[in-house]
Parts: structure tokens; C-alpha cells; sequence
């Protein structure tokens, strides 16, 4: 089984690690592209206004100076010998929950793999952001990222479909277990914008990144991970919303 690793975090990121780790368990034939600085939020963004530069770091080892999509497309077109049987996208250093994960260059990653035909799963670790720097905690994803693919290595699927698993922001003997649950939502009204000046002056803006609201419906993923469990999340990439075709084809008459 050739399986392909990417991340949104950076070639050199302490997540990637751990993804190798867990997919050295299921095959020898193993390859890495990944972007060559942290991308994180950078979604299903192409790099298209400037040239993309590949390096090779070892034999099976690569890395792209541009966005998690780019780094799964070339190593579709440039470094593959052949089309990979898996894509593995990760472990990604924060939670891609609910419609987080329209932002999220891990699950991108991910997406890229299955529209080119791959089993594609995006991996996450949830962490406290208080006082962490870079000092996130793996252990849950290490412990039971095996458990998660394994199963899901030959689940009936549909095409395009992608598996987005989050790990709870706790040591691995205290997870519970896995649930399979649907995409929850976040409340982005309480978002922030956090202003600041440079040295010379110029207002200068970052996004906040305290915690926002989740509204915990029963059967989400926001739920699974309040309540100390896996999140496993089938995401399908068809967006249109079925129900609402008939009655705007009324509109125009059709």
C-alpha cells in the first residue's frame, strides 16, 4: 500500500512525526510532500501568481514552497512513481472541528488526495492553547491514531469522500473510545480581531484564536470531543444544498 503524508504545519512539524510513526505501522511504501513553512488556514488554496519550487530532502522526503494543495499536487504529478492507495494529512497541531474545516489546509490536503481518487483522511490533535506554545501534546493522536485508520482502510465509501478524525485534548488512557459523528457548529459572532503597531506606527492586525463559542448538538464532533472521545467525521465534497434546487429552478422558470 504506497500511502502519502502532507500536513498544513511544515515539513519539519512535530505532527508530521507522529504521522509517520502511525502510518510506518501499515507499510514500508511510504512518502512525504509537505509544505516547506507552516500553512496553517490556508485551505484548498492553489498557488497560482508565483512559481512553486519542490526540494528533496530524502529519498522518499519532500517538501513545496507553497500551500498544502500544492503540496499533494505535485507530489501526484512530480514525485509519486504512481497514484497513492492512502493520503494521510496531519497530525495537524489544533482541532479542525465543525466549519473549521473550510479553513483548514490539513483537510484540504485531504480533499486534494480524494478528488484525485485516494482514501484520504485529515488527522488533528486537540490541544489547550493556554501557555502551550510548542509544546503540544500528541500522546491521544499516537496511542490511537492505528486504531482510527485501521478500520477505515477498507470502509465502504463513496468517491470523494474524506475521513476528518480529531483527537481530544487528552492523555491517551483517559480518551474513552471513537464515535462517528456529523459535522457540528461554532458561534463566530465572538471571534476577534486583535489590533497592535508596529515600530513605525502602522496598525497591524491578527486574528484571534481565543476560544469560540461551539454549540454542542448531540451527535457532533464538537460533542465527541467535549465528552473525551475520537471524533470521526465522513465529509462528502459535493456542497450543493439538494433541497433548495427545485425551488430556485421555480425562479428562473425551470
Amino acid at each position: 500500500m504506497r500511502i502519502l503524508l502532507t500536513n498544513d504545519d511544515g515539513i519539519n512539524a512535530p505532527g508530521l512525526e507522529v504521522l509517520e510513526a502511525i502510518a510506518a505501522g501499515l507499510s514500508d511504501d511510504i512518502w512525504i510532500c509537505a509544505p516547506a513553512e507552516e500553512q496553517s488556514g490556508a485551505g484548498h488554496s492553489l498557488t497560482l501568481t508565483r512559481p512553486v519550487r519542490l526540494r528533496k530532502h530524502g529519498e522518499r522526503r519532500f517538501s513545496v514552497s507553497g500551500t498544502p494543495t500544492d503540496s499533494v499536487a505535485m507530489a501526484l504529478k512530480q514525485v509519486l512513481p504512481g497514484p497513492p492507495d492512502l493520503v494521510l494529512s496531519g497530525v495537524n497541531r489544533g482541532a479542525n472541528l465543525g466549519d473549521d474545516v473550510t479553513y483548514s489546509g490539513t483537510v484540504s490536503a485531504a480533499i486534494e488526495g480524494a478528488l484525485a481518487g485516494a482514501r484520504a483522511i485529515a488527522l488533528s490533535q486537540v490541544y489547550a492553547r493556554e501557555g502551550m506554545g510548542d509544546d503540544v501534546p500528541f500522546g491521544a493522536a499516537r496511542e490511537w491514531g492505528a486504531k482510527v485508520i485501521g478500520p477505515l482502510l477498507d470502509a465502504p465509501l463513496p468517491k470523494r469522500t474524506v475521513i476528518n478524525v480529531n483527537f481530544p485534548a487528552l492523555p491517551p488512557e483517559k480518551v474513552k473510545g471513537i464515535r462517528v459523528v456529523r459535522q457540528g457548529f461554532h458561534d463566530y459572532s465572538r471571534a476577534t480581531v486583535v489590533e497592535g503597531r508596529d515600530p513605525r506606527g502602522y496598525r497591524y492586525y491578527w486574528f484571534g484564536l481565543e476560544a469560540i463559542e461551539h454549540t454542542l448538538d448531540h451527535g457532533t464532533d464538537l460533542e465527541a470531543i467535549d465528552e473525551g472521545y475520537v471524533a470521526v467525521t465522513p465529509l462528502q465534497l459535493d456542497l450543493t444544498h439538494h433541497a433548495s434546487l427545485g425551488a430556485l429552478a421555480e425562479r428562473f422558470g425551470g
